[in-house]
């Protein structure tokens, strides 16, 4: 497994998105993942999965150290004791005495910024968690963020697949020794019949998905697919035995266009 390190955090290049994985099939999946190979985890409080996706930690015999582990906080629980109160309940749902990685799921502008961020700082000073960072935010707010955090952001979780231009959000990770780290990043499996992947895929004998995600990974992003399916895990990982040359890594960037997002919604803030 390939990591991506941004200031004293080294991040798995490749993960698993739990997004709308619920009950058993949850457990499950984050079980059969571990054990072949993944580790690094991905849930929110807001997915409700919390109490499975520690389950599936558990039943895999991975020891704990061995797996990065992230979880965000919802914006309802951005007052700082409430931020407090709710890191503890997510770490009581998934039986951890700390997480690797404590995220805000989105901007809130309705609680000051620099209050929310005192207060996840606190918390890993608290020792809830290792690392701190964000999702969701734009370069402007990101930029804010950094400056009033008293503790190091690790990084930005956003939308990032081929569909989706984010060279500017990149590019301010990269000015802040941040991870970018991208949900969605086979498109919610619509790069599966692009053309254009497709015949990148066969010169590699690799799937368009796994050109998707190896394209992430060469840019220094870690991916975190979601799939419900105990097949797919496989290939979404096995992205480490090829190489993409420059042209391709230029072909496959070229697919990006301006109504490309995925995941928007009324509280979004104004995207760049």
């Amino acid at each position: 497994m390939q990591f991506i390190e941004a200031k004293d955090a080294k991040i798995p290049a490749i993960g698993l998105g739990t997004w709308e994985l619920r009950g058993r099939t949850c457990t499950r999946l984050v079980e059969q993942a571990l054990r072949l190979g993944y580790r690094h985890i991905d849930t929110a409080q807001a997915y409700e999965n919390e109490r499975e996706v520690g389950e599936g930690l558990r039943l895999s015999g991975i020891p704990r150290s061995e797996v990065f582990v992230t979880t965000k906080v919802w914006t309802s629980h951005f007052a700082p004791h409430d931020l407090q109160r709710s890191a503890r309940e997510s770490l009581n749902k998934l039986r951890l005495t700390e997480v690797d990685l404590l995220l805000l799921h989105w901007p809130n502008p309705r609680v000051p910024l620099s209050e929310t961020l005192d207060a996840l700082a606190h918390v890993r000073k608290l020792g809830l968690t290792k690392h701190i960072g964000i999702s969701n935010f734009t370069v402007a707010l990101m930029e804010e963020a950094v400056d009033k955090c008293p503790a190091p952001l690790i990084c930005n979780q956003v939308e990032y697949h081929p569909y989706l231009d984010q060279t500017k959000v990149l590019e301010a990770c990269r000015q802040h020794d941040m991870a970018l780290v991208a949900y969605s990043p086979i498109a919610k499996g619509r790069v599966r019949k692009d053309e254009v992947l497709a015949r990148i895929g066969r010169a590699h004998g690799k799937s368009a998905a796994q050109v998707c995600l190896r394209w992430l990974v060469q840019q220094q992003v870690s991916a975190i697919p979601r799939t419900s399916r105990l097949e797919r895990l496989s290939e979404n990982i096995e992205i480490f035995d090829f190489e993409l040359s420059e042209a391709e890594m230029a072909e496959v960037s070229a697919l990006g266009r301006s109504d490309g997002r995925i995941t928007d919604f009324g509280f979004s803030p104004k995207w760049d």
